[in-house]
């Protein structure tokens, strides 16, 4: 018994010393499940039928062990924590097909070599899976915005018959707002950067997605309160569902 219990103790040890489970979110879809892993900040993979998804891979090669390797990456915009090249070169993704806007496929050629430019407002179809490019940008759209409209995408993805939205780095664009029959939502929400969790509920509350997950919360000030967010969404709405995940594992 002893020796079980020190066996478990070592377990839980390991578990919080290199960061997030391996196991998955399972979205029951038509033709098999979806399988959702999140794994850093904005960073998450998606696994359905015979394609693997990363999109925006950041953190290191170490931050997808036990995650599925990716046939396709998917890239919101230009910022470090979204165009990791580093990460991506240790995936070794130089040859993986990417899809990206205009703005990061200049960046990334010529050493990544399977570059697949998608503006705002396109869409394009790998193996049963819709990727659409929707708007991600700052208000006011002035000088100032460090997302200017247009040259990064959120992304709508149809898979299975559900509607997955990443939203990317955005405030509460009235694009988002206009959103239609979304299954599943991943929405930023920190300062300075994107949202306050007023704004991103409020969005939320009006496209209504069945379930939201808030991910990108890390902001100059710390960590946004996505329990409050939670809270703004249970009060209003009795239809969407909110699932919080640890986006921010210990690191070694």
């Amino acid at each position: 018994m002893k020796h079980l219990i020190c066996t478990f103790i070592l377990f839980i040890f390991i578990q919080q010393a290199f960061g997030q489970s391996a196991k998955p979110e399972i979205i029951p879809a038509a033709e098999g499940d979806i399988k959702i892993y999140p794994v850093l900040h904005a960073t998450l993979a998606i696994q359905y039928q015979e394609v693997t998804i990363y999109l925006d891979p950041y953190g290191g090669k170490k931050a997808f062990e036990g995650v599925p390797e990716a046939n396709l990456i998917l890239v919101t915009d230009i910022h470090g924590d979204h165009m990791n090249l580093e990460t991506l070169t240790e995936l070794e993704a130089q040859s993986t097909q990417i899809i990206a806007p205009q703005a990061v496929v200049d960046q990334l050629t010529p050493n990544f070599t399977n570059l697949t430019s998608l503006a705002n407002g396109e869409n394009t179809t790998i193996q049963n899976i819709t990727i659409e490019a929707v708007p991600m940008y700052n208000l006011p759209e002035d000088s100032t915005s460090r997302h200017p409209k247009g040259r990064g995408n959120g992304y709508v993805l149809t898979m299975g018959g559900k509607r997955i939205y990443i939203s990317g780095d955005t405030e509460d664009i009235a694009e988002m707002r206009a959103l239609k029959n979304i299954d599943i939502a991943f929405v930023c929400m920190n300062l300075p950067y994107t949202m306050t969790i007023d704004a991103a509920a409020d969005a939320v509350l009006e496209f209504t997605p069945k379930v939201v997950y808030p991910f990108h919360y890390r902001g100059k000030g710390g960590f946004s309160d996505v329990h409050a967010f939670r809270r703004l969404i249970n009060v209003s709405s009795d239809q969407i569902e909110v699932r919080l995940l640890n986006w921010y594992p210990p690191k070694d």
